[in-house]
């Protein structure tokens, strides 16, 4: 394996970055699109009440 350097402050936005990375893997995209497509809806004035 090759080492390499970088300054200490490029790697710790690196590994913040990452730890970003592995939060959005979590996230269910259909939840947010729906939850997405409900507030258009409410928008737009489809949605009269909610329960």
């Amino acid at each position: 394996m090759e080492m390499i350097k970088i300054p200490k402050a490029r790697y710790e936005r690196m590994t913040e970055q990452v730890k970003l990375l592995k939060e959005i893997e979590k996230i269910d995209i259909d939840l947010v699109r729906q939850f997405k497509n409900s507030l258009e809806d409410v928008r737009t004035g489809r949605v009269l009440r909610v329960a």
